[in-house]
């Protein structure tokens, strides 16, 4: 056992932080004295650990909560999901580091070329120039086109970031943005073959997402899960054939993203399908990006 001044001196995190935790229930003494001295154990001490990495990952203090008390709280998976987190942080990090370095050596660190949309955007201008009738066609005029470019410019930081984890660099995303562009007038044709049947189609998905979380008591990587799952990705890559589109080597990566870390997502699908079936849907959904690349 040992006290909260030790505890304190070990992790680095104040007394009154700790106090904290305990008031809101993120993380309990194991024991308190008759004399009211907080005490921890080694498996308090195992869970302080667990609440440092998520702080690493700049996750709330009530989300923490939340994974902590779920049921489907696994802690090996757990600690495999932040170590893969922590690297890309890491990795994040040293390209600051490194652009520090080149700026103290007189260079210039002015360069996030990893998070450059500028080719996209020069593309999509080029299309604009060259395909004038397409874009009236499909966009309803220039000026609306101009507006869906300008809105995406202004989030080019969160296309960047979703366009190197779906297809690995923004390069990657631009061929396929070129190839969807080369092929608009057949895509949209898919387009509207799909919305005419939005109805079953939705209905499939729902029905599927319905059996991933009719049990979340299950571990959403075992057999019949993924079984699942796999008939969920081979529903939507036909409609993506349909369209004639790259869904890129990560797209349920991307998606599990959304039920893991979107709040949005969250709230729409524990009321759906259950409290906790949008982290067990999201965890199903990784199991399978990352088992069947």
């Amino acid at each position: 056992m040992k006290t909260i001044k030790q505890v304190s001196d070990l992790t680095g995190i104040s007394v009154r932080m700790l106090h904290y935790y305990d008031k809101i229930g993120l993380l309990k003494p194991s024991t308190i004295t008759e004399a009211g001295y907080r005490l921890y154990d080694d498996e308090s001490l195992e869970t302080l650990q667990q609440i440092l990495f998520f702080k690493e990952l700049d996750i709330p203090l009530k989300n923490m909560k939340e994974i902590l008390e779920s049921p489907q709280y696994n802690k090996v998976q757990a600690l495999n999901e932040q170590k893969e987190l922590l690297l890309l942080k890491r990795d994040r990090l040293n390209d600051l580091i490194a652009l520090i370095e080149r700026k103290l050596k007189g260079g210039n660190a002015m360069s996030f070329k990893e998070f450059d949309m500028s080719e996209y955007f020069n593309v999509l201008e080029t299309f604009k120039r060259e395909h004038a009738d397409e874009v009236v066609k499909y966009y309803g005029s220039e000026d609306e086109f101009d507006k869906n470019l300008e809105n995406m410019k202004s989030k080019e930081l969160e296309i960047a970031k979703m366009a190197i984890k779906e297809f690995g660099s923004i390069e990657k995303y631009t061929e396929a943005m070129k190839n969807n562009l080369n092929h608009l007038p057949s895509i949209m044709e898919g387009y509207q073959t799909i919305k005419e049947n939005a109805d079953v189609y939705l209905a499939q998905i729902n029905q599927l997402t319905q059996c991933i979380a009719s049990d979340l008591g299950k571990n959403p990587s075992s057999a019949d899960i993924q079984e699942v799952v796999k008939e969920m990705d081979d529903m939507v890559k036909e409609h993506h054939k349909t369209l004639k589109m790259d869904m890129g080597k990560n797209y349920w990566g991307l998606m599990a993203d959304l039920y893991l870390t979107n709040p949005a997502y969250t709230k729409i699908n524990d009321k759906k399908y259950g409290k906790g079936a949008s982290k067990f849907i999201g965890e199903a959904l990784k199991y399978y990006s990352e088992n069947n690349k």
